[in-house]
């Protein structure tokens, strides 16, 4: 059963649903799922060299789940899932669609670092804050709102700064797991947004990187830039 807007106000702080609403979120269009085309760049830590990719990811209004795939290499020869989908997180890489390069296995810092990555991307899919009851959300200061996800052990929550116009400009976790295996590093992660525009009745950041913070220095390993954003509604 939807909810009506009036419930979407009971139930959500009001500094939560103010942001929703100044992001132009309107739960009458029922927009279910995201899709956005997106390019950029990435790196490993310490590393000189950035590595260009393609991706196309889903990201769902209700439920915390996306699904991030991108090509690396000549003709794309490198592919890399990264997702979160019922509770679990999935990292692979593979070469040519089918050669086995690395597969995470499943663990709690995984799936609290997929909730992470899922929860700090909401600026992209501002009708998830009103729609997906799964997110708790807590004002802790004029312009700082930490939302959180999970249950037990993979409770996972992300600290958003707002802008001088009221809109996310940056996305933080003090303990994201910088490793997929054992000893997981948990690393303070940082996510800024930018190049906000006015797409579809929603006010969309279309470039964004995300860094590492490590002995004090933010360690830049993502940029992208979106190049298109489109949203699917449920047929019901």
């Amino acid at each position: 059963m939807m909810e009506d807007d009036h419930q979407h106000q009971q139930r959500l702080p009001p500094a939560a649903y103010d942001l929703a609403i100044r992001l132009g979120a309107n739960p009458a269009l029922n927009r279910s799922t995201i899709r956005i085309r997106q390019t950029g760049r990435m790196k490993d830590i310490g590393a000189v060299k950035w590595r260009p990719f393609r991706a196309t990811q889903t990201m769902a209004t209700r439920t915390c789940s996306f699904d991030w795939r991108a090509r690396f290499g000549p003709l794309g020869m490198i592919g890399v899932c990264d997702a979160y989908t019922d509770g679990e997180g999935q990292l692979s890489v593979k070469a040519l669609g089918f050669i086995p390069i690395l597969r995470a296995q499943s663990s709690v810092q995984l799936r609290r670092g997929e909730l992470m990555r899922y929860l700090a991307e909401l600026a992209w899919a501002p009708d998830a804050i009103l729609l997906n009851t799964e997110l708790r959300w807590r004002q802790d200061g004029p312009d700082i709102l930490a939302v959180n996800a999970g249950s037990g052990e993979t409770v996972a929550e992300i600290v958003f700064n707002l802008d001088s116009e009221g809109r996310i400009a940056g996305a933080f976790a003090p303990d994201r797991a910088r490793s997929i295996k054992p000893p997981y590093l948990l690393t303070p992660w940082r996510g800024r947004f930018s190049d906000y525009r006015r797409h579809q009745g929603l006010w969309i950041p279309f470039a964004g990187e995300v860094g590492w913070e490590i002995g004090g220095v933010n360690n830049i390993y993502f940029q992208g830039q979106i190049e298109s954003w489109e949203a699917s509604s449920d047929s019901h």
